[in-house]
């Protein structure tokens, strides 16, 4: 069996750029003379089929020994070169060592560190000893780690500083009126209004003019006040008779530095006294935390045990006031919680049942120990009477599997 295939054939006509095959450059890379050549001065095609190409630039030129011995030469330079920049300090070849993370030269971090320290700018951790080693060693000895935590602790202390000198720097740079006033504001003094009355009575005495006939009467007269000379009819009487015998400048000038001194007292006596609240106050904040630390120290309050966490999480929230409180003061998480839970997201009966520990601890404790009682009383009743009611369901399972099993006495139809 022969099959037979027809074959067809068609031709066409096709135009090829030999100049995209071979890759050849294009017009734009041609570099081109300035004149453009006639027809009879043109370079020979490397395809044109009429001239032969000059194939002798492939031959290998002579070497001469000149050109052979300064050859050797730059190959041995070269040779010395890539050595030396392989190589490193140490003579070992870089390329075969570990690749891996680098190692930080802190070279330049310790000199810098060491010129702070010397001028005091900076200052060095506590266990450092210039007996037993030099600074240089000291800082070199550090880990990374240990200079990050000097910079911090520099810079820290560095903020520390400039917080305590600003208040001094400010308060040097007022009126002697309005330093009494800062004072007693840092302090804590909340009596702005009668600080005021006081300056403003020292400054008006202090504005008196002794020469003057008016303020001659007044100062005369707020001395006898101040010291409690007697009442207003004898005070005036006493005035009224130097004003007779002329010696009322000579008493005037006499009080009023005196009665400077005397106002000025009384400014200070108000800033000393808010300054020993402060003093106060600084102490029981520091018997406040001590007898919280007490507190939680065992581990334990009223009987229940108190793990790591919860024990760090109270003493935190009990002593370190970090929360924004309605007063604009910061309070502690106590009083956080008890102004959100009242204002913020109010849940009375959360607020009620801590006023009624906070109020009466023993009761709440005592209902508590009821109610735990009661629940394990009825858990403990329900349990006898699943297990009873489970006793009977057997009891009386088994009583039927019992008769079940017995069988019934043939009898004797016969039997008379």
């Amino acid at each position: 069996m022969t099959d037979n295939q027809n074959v067809q054939t068609s031709v066409q006509e096709v135009d090829l750029d030999i100049d995209s095959w071979l890759g050849a450059p294009g017009a734009e890379s041609i570099v081109t003379p300035t004149t453009t050549p006639t027809k009879e001065e043109s370079k020979p095609n490397f395809f044109s089929p009429s001239n032969k190409s000059d194939l002798a630039f492939l031959d290998e030129p002579k070497e001469t020994e000149e050109e052979k011995e300064v050859s050797r030469e730059t190959i041995e330079v070269l040779t010395d070169l890539d050595k030396d920049l392989l190589a490193d300090e140490n003579g070992e070849d870089p390329l075969k060592k570990s690749v891996g993370r680098p190692k930080t030269d802190k070279s330049g971090l310790v000199e810098f560190l060491k010129k702070r320290i010397e001028s005091n700018e900076m200052f060095a951790f506590d266990d450092y000893d210039e007996k037993k080693q030099s600074l240089e060693d000291y800082l070199g000895g550090l880990g990374e780690k240990d200079i990050e935590e000097l910079w911090q602790a520099n810079v820290s202390n560095l903020k520390q500083e400039v917080a305590n000198q600003t208040p001094a720097q400010f308060l040097d740079s007022l009126p002697e009126e309005l330093k009494y006033a800062a004072k007693y504001a840092m302090d804590g003094g909340q009596d702005m209004k009668g600080l005021f009355q006081a300056l403003a009575a020292v400054e008006q005495v202090r504005e008196l003019d002794p020469t003057d006939d008016y303020d001659q009467e007044h100062i005369v007269r707020s001395y006898l006040q101040a010291t409690n000379f007697g009442d207003a009819d004898e005070i005036e009487e006493e005035v009224t008779t130097w004003k007779d015998l002329g010696v009322l400048e000579r008493k005037a000038k006499q009080f009023k530095p005196k009665l400077d001194a005397m106002q000025e007292e009384i400014v200070q006596y108000h800033v000393a006294e808010q300054e020993q609240k402060r003093a106060q106050q600084e102490q029981a904040a520091q018997a406040y935390t001590q007898n919280v630390f007490e507190a939680l120290r065992p581990a334990e309050i009223n009987g229940l045990r108190l793990d790591k966490k919860t024990q760090a999480q109270l003493y935190t929230g009990l002593v370190q006031p970090q929360y924004p409180s309605i007063s604009g003061r910061p309070t502690n998480q106590l009083g956080h919680l008890l102004e959100k839970y009242q204002f913020v997201e109010p849940n009375y009966p959360l607020i009620a049942e801590a006023l009624w520990l906070l109020s009466d601890p023993e009761g709440y404790r005592s209902t508590l120990t009821k109610q735990g009682k009661n629940q394990a009383v009825e858990q403990t009743v329900r349990q006898l009477k699943t297990e009873q009611s489970r006793r009977t369901a057997s009891t009386y399972q088994e009583e039927e599997e019992t008769k079940s099993k017995r069988v019934s006495r043939p009898q004797n139809i016969f039997k008379r």
